[in-house]
């Protein structure tokens, strides 16, 4: 059968349609997000200098608050250094505010060891997160060049792993690794960041290993993670001795029912949602890095993250299913 053909099939179900509810305060969030005035706030002016206690070496004469405020309209306006310099400049000029700027190799040298605040998420109750990773390069030919000449060995990636609440869509933990590490061993240092309380988690297949299982069930955290297509059941000495053990119950539902059926009772297509947030990050922060050393980049990541959360703060789309889709859903019942 050809490619074409195996896509035809694969499409041939119709997908629900949805439409944006709130599209007035949701236009005007996006708006909102191109007003310079709201990066600056008078914490940060009244904390532009540094300080902290004297010590020994150097002072620093910039707060963190003036490096993180200018990284922000860096990451945001997508700046080099030396133009973020020049763009702060010329910002406070016209905002009449007697304050110095650090220079463009300041800002660089301060990153490295930058300790960034997170956003503080609104609590509202417990949350579902949806965890998965993606690739972000930090160097190498562009997609063009590959699919027409191939790639060469001068090709660097990192692995961007994301949590996100499938609901809101903020972004509430993150690790940023080389592009040969697992995916299941960062589950640890993510659940680490929360803040909130956790009930269920999503994942794909490649978070089923025995410690993730076992890290999310000791938290309290209800595992959906479809077991691989050729897994059996675990046990600790003899097959069966562990009937209720989440994912052996996961294994027996599959093959009772199928796997299709279990991804929907079980609420495992959440998890696509994840795939959302690294869409939403890619398209406003690009798919590079524009660091080069794994500390700045840690920074870089956690400024981008940031900004993120600020920006969906502002306005998210409410999605709803078209009203055609349930009458036809209606006729068929």
């Amino acid at each position: 059968m050809s490619k074409i053909k195996k896509d035809q099939h694969k499409r041939s179900k119709k997908k629900d349609k949805y439409r944006v509810s709130n599209w007035s305060e949701y236009n005007q969030s996006l708006i909102n997000r191109g007003n310079i005035t709201i990066y600056f706030s008078p914490q940060a002016i009244a904390n532009w200098y540094d300080n902290s206690p004297a010590q020994k070496g150097g002072q620093y004469v910039y707060s963190d608050v003036c490096i993180e405020t200018l990284l922000v309209l860096k990451v945001v306006f997508k700046l080099g250094y030396r133009q973020a310099q020049g763009f702060s400049m010329g910002l406070l000029g016209l905002m009449g505010l007697d304050l110095l700027v650090p220079s463009y190799s300041q800002l660089q040298r301060r990153s490295k060891t930058l300790d960034v605040e997170p956003y503080k998420i609104p609590k509202d109750g417990s949350i579902v997160i949806a965890v998965d990773s993606t690739g972000l390069k930090v160097y190498g030919e562009g997609e063009w060049k590959v699919r027409k000449h191939g790639y060469s060995k001068r090709r660097t990636w990192r692995k961007l792993h994301l949590g996100c609440d499938p609901k809101t869509g903020f972004i509430h933990c993150f690790t940023l690794t080389d592009n040969s590490v697992d995916d299941a061993s960062q589950i640890e240092p993510m659940l680490e960041q929360f803040e909130h309380k956790v009930d269920e988690a999503c994942l794909d297949g490649a978070y089923d290993t025995q410690d993730c299982w076992d890290e999310l069930i000791n938290r309290g955290i209800k595992p959906v993670i479809p077991p691989r297509k050729n897994a059996v059941e675990w046990h600790e000495t003899q097959p069966g001795d562990l009937p209720d053990y989440p994912r052996n119950k996961a294994l027996r539902e599959i093959e009772r029912q199928g796997r299709k059926k279990w991804k929907e009772q079980s609420g495992y297509h959440k998890r696509s949602l994840s795939e959302t947030a690294m869409f939403r990050f890619k398209t406003i922060h690009g798919r590079k890095l524009y660091s080069r050393k794994m500390e700045t980049q840690q920074t870089e990541t956690k400024m981008k993250i940031k900004t993120l959360n600020i920006m969906t703060a502002l306005g998210m789309p409410a999605s709803l299913i078209h009203c055609r889709t349930l009458l036809a859903r209606q006729k068929v019942h």
